[in-house]
């Protein structure tokens, strides 16, 4: 049985963006109306609103957690052509606001000559770093020295893609045998130029990254890209929400030992399902990535999960508000043989339904669809 719980945003404009914290404790929306806010559970299971402010002079974008090791903080990337570093602070027991949070800018990086559409801290064994992507094509990794100074931000690697960038996504694999990893994907509505999601590897002889892998089959525009967690496979698993939600598996070849360059893959499309017959914006595993999530224009969160024989299929179809969908069978008309292994770890639960870009990032202009007062819609079956 599916529980949905409807939480009243009182956002302005649209909501691009839900995270929840490592613990799923917490919660942070961000919008087109330029703020963002942080929601806090309690223990009856309700979401209250503990802070909300205004972070850029644009749409916000995304907002995301770093791991609770680092202390509370968030990052925010906005059409204004900024990422911002946000931290809680607790008052003190002589401060006028005892016991009580804020967050206050840590940083703001203004790099970007164009608007950042993506931030994404990396997984906490690499430190505490930041990777944001612009629509110029630019991705620009962020390193703090000292992780007691979050006012100091040096950036490390500006690597240029070519194509307008909209998502990116590290591969959180802690393994020594895979280097650092992330995937960017690209919105650019030219179907012409194949090759839309990019994988990047760091050389630890160049102290370089480098360009690993080109997915060329992927030729439309690319919304959402998401590493399924590892946890000892020896290949990794990619989510791409596209014009439809794709699975990929990437097996690296066995490298020359004189080889200094990056890592070749051998790349196999585990499946592919267009249910959402729309285009999809969220893409999303669970924490043990036996599952994935996506949301679509279709107005549904649908639920996608390997059967025994390692074929995927649609478990389960929530609409907009939360309901199950009644009269559908869900059953995906897709290429849905998985090659090898099973799919084993994952993340980041359900990044909501109402978390979706709205087509280019020109002046913004609201969806005739949009709810008057938009909302969250929250399910805690999947935590």
């Amino acid at each position: 049985m599916f529980v949905a719980r409807s939480i009243a945003a009182d956002h302005k404009d649209l909501i691009h963006d839900v995270s929840y914290d490592f613990h799923g404790r917490r919660m942070a929306t961000c919008s087109s109306d330029q703020s963002v806010k942080v929601w806090d559970k309690s223990e009856n299971g309700e979401w209250h609103c503990t802070a909300s402010w205004k972070t850029h002079s644009g749409s916000v974008w995304r907002v995301t957690w770093a791991h609770p090791e680092f202390g509370q903080v968030l990052a925010s990337c906005s059409f204004d052509r900024t990422a911002a570093v946000w931290e809680e602070i607790v008052g003190e027991s002589n401060d006028k606001q005892r016991g009580l949070s804020h967050w206050i800018k840590r940083t703001t990086l203004v790099d970007s000559r164009t608007s950042v559409t993506d931030v994404k801290f990396a997984p906490k064994h690499m430190g505490l770093m930041l990777i944001t992507c612009s629509a110029d094509g630019v991705v620009r990794i962020y390193e703090a020295p000292d992780v007691m100074n979050l006012s100091q931000w040096s950036l490390q690697h500006e690597i240029s893609c070519k194509l307008s960038c909209s998502c990116i996504s590290w591969n959180p694999s802690s393994s020594r045998a895979h280097p650092p990893m992330f995937a960017v994907g690209s919105d650019d509505s030219n179907v012409t130029y194949g090759g839309k999601v990019q994988i990047y590897e760091y050389n630890e002889n160049t102290r370089k990254y480098a360009k690993a892998e080109t997915l060329m089959t992927v030729t439309d525009a690319v919304h959402d890209i998401a590493f399924a967690p590892n946890l000892g496979r020896s290949f990794h698993v990619l989510a791409i929400a596209t014009k439809d939600v794709r699975i990929f598996k990437l097996v690296p070849m066995r490298k020359e030992t004189t080889s200094s360059g990056p890592t070749k893959f051998e790349v196999q499309i585990v499946a592919q399902f267009d249910n959402h017959n729309s285009q999809v914006w969220r893409v999303s595993w669970n924490i043990t990535s036996t599952l994935l999530a996506s949301s679509g224009d279709d107005g549904c969160v649908r639920l996608w999960k390997a059967n025994y024989m390692d074929n995927w299929k649609c478990t389960g179809i929530l609409k907009g508000d939360g309901s199950p969908l009644t009269g559908s069978s869900g059953q995906p008309t897709a290429m849905s043989t998985v090659v090898g292994s099973s799919v084993q770890t994952s993340q980041n639960a359900l990044n909501g339904m109402s978390a979706g870009r709205i087509g280019k990032r020109a002046p913004f202009v609201p969806p005739l669809r949009q709810q008057t007062s938009p909302k969250i819609y929250q399910h805690p079956a999947y935590y």
